[in-house]
This record gives C-alpha cells, sequence and structure tokens, in this order.
C-alpha cells in the first residue's frame, strides 16, 4: 500500500522538482534585473481569474489538522493563499512578503494560508523550514485524489509556483498573479477588503 503510493507520487513530484529545477536556474538573472519577472509556467493550466468563484477544499495541515477554505472564508474578512514549494527560490523570495502583510493583517481578519506543493512525503522538510523561519501563515500540504489529481493545485489551476490569490470573505477572487507580487500590490487590494 505504501509502495504503491510512492510510486503513484513519486511520478508527480519528479516532474515538479524538474520545474523548480528550470526556474531555479533562471533565478540569478531574473533578480539581477531587479524585476519581477513570470515564472515558467506548465502549458495547458488555466488558473482562476479575478472575479471567479473559488473551489472548496479541505486538506490537512502539517500537524495534521482539517483546513475547510469555506468555513475560513465564513469566519473572516478575506484569504491570501499561495502556493509554492521548499525547492522553489522565487518562493522563499515571496516568502518574507507573504510574511510582513501577516503580522499587519492576521489579526485584522485576513487569513494567511500557504499550500506547498510538495506533497506529504516532503512533510518533515516543510514543517521544520517553516519552523526555523517562524513564518505566520498556515501551512498546508496539497493531497492527492484517487485520480492522481492535486486536491488545491488543480482546481486552481496552479502551473507555477509562487502563486498567489487574495480572495474576498463571498469566496470571489480579487488577485491572481503566477510569479513574485509585490507588498505593496498585494497590500493595495487587501485594503480594499477591510
Amino acid at each position: 500500500m505504501r509502495r504503491s503510493l510512492i510510486s503513484r507520487v513519486f511520478p508527480k513530484i519528479l516532474v515538479i522538482l524538474l520545474m523548480f529545477s528550470f526556474v531555479t536556474v533562471g533565478v540569478g538573472s531574473v533578480f539581477a534585473q531587479e524585476d519581477l519577472t513570470p515564472i515558467p509556467m506548465i502549458s495547458g493550466i488555466e488558473m482562476l481569474k479575478v472575479g471567479d468563484q473559488v473551489p472548496d477544499f479541505e486538506v490537512g495541515d502539517i500537524s495534521g489538522t482539517s483546513f475547510n477554505m469555506q468555513a475560513t472564508l465564513e469566519s473572516g474578512k478575506g484569504v491570501l493563499i499561495f502556493f509554492w514549494s521548499i525547492f522553489c527560490e522565487p518562493c522563499k523570495a515571496e516568502l518574507p512578503v507573504i510574511q510582513s502583510l501577516s503580522k499587519v493583517y492576521k489579526p485584522k481578519g485576513i487569513s494567511f494560508v500557504g499550500v506547498s506543493i510538495d506533497g506529504s512525503p516532503m512533510k518533515d522538510a516543510i514543517s521544520a523550514f517553516v519552523k526555523q523561519e517562524d513564518f505566520g501563515f498556515l501551512p498546508l500540504i496539497d493531497e492527492l485524489n484517487p485520480d492522481e489529481s492535486f486536491k488545491v493545485s488543480d482546481p486552481y489551476g496552479v502551473a507555477g509556483t509562487p502563486t498567489v490569490y487574495i480572495i474576498d470573505g463571498n469566496g470571489v477572487v480579487k488577485f491572481a498573479k503566477v510569479g513574485r507580487a509585490s507588498e505593496e500590490e498585494l497590500e493595495k487590494v487587501i485594503k480594499q477588503m477591510l
């Protein structure tokens, strides 16, 4: 059973690792230009757009506690959700921006959720990284459906990382971007929801 799960998950992880290896190779020249340059994306995947209603989902966080998107939306003023990988250098560069915003806007009713697409085999490494850096967002780990699609990343149209969505309390996308986003552009949208 365990071997079967690993054999199903490993090909997806391998694809992701290759994608992020490609991203990492290009990062030096991208950031040398001090630009928030677009991230290479997997073709054929359509991300959610501003105005779209987000799909509900339920997955576990790194401690195994269940997270439900709809319940979170109903209990606050909105959610900033970002998709990342521990192997993605642009993601790591974006995390301080997310951290800075979470310190200011989490107490004001905005939830900050980070969905790792590395899969449960990387759970210990993700947990150690998040604790070491003392990030203030809720770390979730994406899971596979029986058809081997991702429970969160696929319905949210994640074709590259980092991908950031800001969603209002009604579940409507107010901001959507693949690649690094500046603190100013994210904060502008968040302020409109308060």
